[in-house]
C-alpha cells in the first residue's frame, strides 16, 4: 500500500510499530556502489534546533515541505541515500523512499544550535544499537572543538566511544570534524587549511579502531589547499556541502575540484540541494551528482 505524506500522523498514532515492520522488510545495498563514489542528501539539522536556510529562518520547519524534497532528491538518479535524525528517517521508512539506499542515523544533535551549550554536543540521536536493530548503514557524527570551552572534551570523550562502539558492529561512521570558537555569541567553524588540517588529525585517532571510520569534510577557505589538508589522513572522506548561500556555481566548482583528490570519495549535502536559490531540486541535485 502506497503511503502519502498526509498519511503518517495517522500511521504514527494507530500504527506505531510499522517503522520497524518498515525497516525490517527494506531492500539493502553496498555503502559504496559500482560506482566507486557515494551522494548523500543530508536532513539532519532540524534535530539540533538549525532550521534556516540563507535568509530564510524557518525554512526546514515545515515537514512537509521537507519530507516532498527528500523524497524527489532521493528519486533522482545517482543518489545513494541520506543522512537525517531518527524521526526523519522514520518518515522516510514509511513513504518507502529508502528502498535500496544507504540510510545513515545522525547521532549527536545535543549541540543545539545557539545554546550556552552548543560545543558540549550530546548523543541524543540513535545510538550504534539502535542504527544496527533497524538495519541502517552507517551513523555520523559530528565533532566541534573549541579549546576554550570544557564541553569540546566532554563530546571528544563521547564520539571516541561511539567510534568503538560502531566498530564493534561493524557499522561505517562519518565523523565530521571541525575546530570551532564563539564570535559575537555563536559557534564559528574555522576552514583555514591549518584549522582543518588539525581538526581532520583529531578525528582521525579517535577509539580503538579506525576501520570503520569515514571522514565528513568541508572545502576549506582557499580551496587550493585541499590537496595538502587531505594528505592528513589516509581514511575516506566525503565533502561536506552546507549552506552555499545565493553563489552556488562557485560552490559547485569548489566541490568539483576536491572530488578529484584521491581520499574523497563523495559528496553529503543537504540545504544547497534541497533548498537552491532557483528552487529547482531535481536540477541542484542532477547537478551534484554530475560533479561525481
Amino acid at each position: 500500500m502506497s503511503v502519502r505524506i498526509a498519511d503518517l500522523p495517522r500511521i504514527r498514532s494507530r500504527h506505531p510499530e510499522a517503522i520497524a515492520e518498515a525497516a525490517a522488510r527494506r531492500g539493502r545495498r553496498a555503502l559504496v556502489g559500482e560506482s566507486g563514489r557515494l551522494m548523500v542528501i543530508a536532513a539532519d539539522h532540524p534535530a539540533r534546533g538549525a532550521l534556516a536556510v540563507g535568509d530564510r529562518p524557518f525554512a526546514m520547519a515545515a515537514r512537509p515541505d521537507l519530507l516532498e524534497r527528500l523524497c524527489l532528491a532521493l528519486s533522482r538518479p545517482g543518489v545513494d541515500g541520506v543522512l537525517a535524525s531518527a524521526d526523519i528517517l522514520d518518515d522516510l521508512l514509511l513513504l518507502g523512499a529508502l528502498e535500496n539506499k544507504v540510510v545513515i542515523g545522525s547521532m549527536n544533535r545535543g549541540g543545539l544550535a545557539g545554546a550556552a551549550f552548543e560545543l558540549d554536543d550530546r548523543f541524543t540521536g540513535p545510538r550504534a544499537e539502535d542504527l544496527a536493530a533497524l538495519g541502517f548503514d552507517a551513523g555520523k557524527l559530528l565533532l566541534r572543538i573549541d579549546p576554550a570551552d570544557p564541553g569540546s572534551l566532554r563530546t571528544l570523550h563521547a564520539a571516541a566511544r561511539a567510534v568503538d562502539e560502531m566498530a564493534a558492529r561493524r557499522l561505517p561512521v562519518f565523523v565530521e570534524p571541525f575546530l570551532s570558537r564563539r564570535a559575537g555569541g555563536r559557534v564559528v567553524n574555522d576552514l583555514s587549511a591549518d584549522a582543518v588540517t588539525t581538526a581532520i588529525a583529531i578525528a582521525s585517532g579517535l577509539g580503538g579502531t579506525s576501520a570503520y571510520t569515514w571522514l565528513k569534510v568541508p572545502v576549506t577557505d582557499d580551496p587550493a589547499d585541499m590537496a595538502r589538508v587531505m594528505e592528513t589522513s589516509t581514511l575516506p572522506a566525503v565533502l561536506l556541502g552546507g549552506d552555499v548561500g545565493g553563489d552556488q556555481d562557485a560552490a559547485y566548482e569548489r566541490w568539483r575540484s576536491a572530488l578529484r583528490l584521491p581520499t574523497v570519495q563523495g559528496l553529503v549535502a543537504g540545504r544547497a540541494l534541497l533548498y537552491p536559490a532557483d528552487g529547482d531540486v531535481a536540477r541542484a541535485v542532477d547537478t551534484a551528482v554530475g560533479l561525481l
